[in-house]
């Protein structure tokens, strides 16, 4: 697990996630002149830092680099959830505590993400067994391996 990004390193990683292309030490300083007062070669070394860390990709562009994410701010999200959540010793009671203080907006997300993790449900035969797990056919054959339209 990476270590959580500084507080310069995540504004920086921001316009990076938020633009979505490759970006110029340039680009970034002057966002983030609208916000304070930054130097280039700070936001050089921020992003030398990121790349050094594994966060950026960077090419050459003549004497400059442009820089891209390695990976989403999602996928980032989820590896400092999954850190967390393993450090506990009781992994149960701290989703509990975790999910009591989501608001219910927050809480349909999560249920929205858990129907698209588990994918589409087969429906149930009258035995009770999924496609998957052995259900048959009305002739009580196994329907994957029944010949197909152009076999019969």
């Amino acid at each position: 697990m990476p270590r959580p990004l500084g507080e310069l390193e995540d504004s920086v990683m921001t316009r990076v996630w938020k633009w979505n292309r490759p970006v110029t030490v340039r680009e970034v300083l002057e966002d983030l002149r609208q916000e304070r007062s930054i130097a280039y070669t700070t936001v050089m070394t921020v992003l030398d830092n990121l790349h050094q860390k594994g966060w950026v990709r960077r090419e050459a562009e003549g004497r400059a680099y442009r820089y891209e994410a390695v990976s989403t701010r999602a996928a980032y999200a989820a590896a400092l959830m999954n850190d967390a959540w393993s450090q506990s010793d009781n992994p149960a009671a701290a989703l509990i505590a975790f999910f009591g203080m989501m608001s219910e907006e927050q809480r349909q997300a999560l249920r929205d993400a858990i129907r698209i993790a588990q994918g589409p449900e087969a429906p149930k035969s009258p035995n009770g067994e999924n496609g998957e797990n052995g259900e048959r056919g009305e002739n009580g054959a196994n329907p994957d391996s029944a010949p197909g339209p152009e076999e019969r």
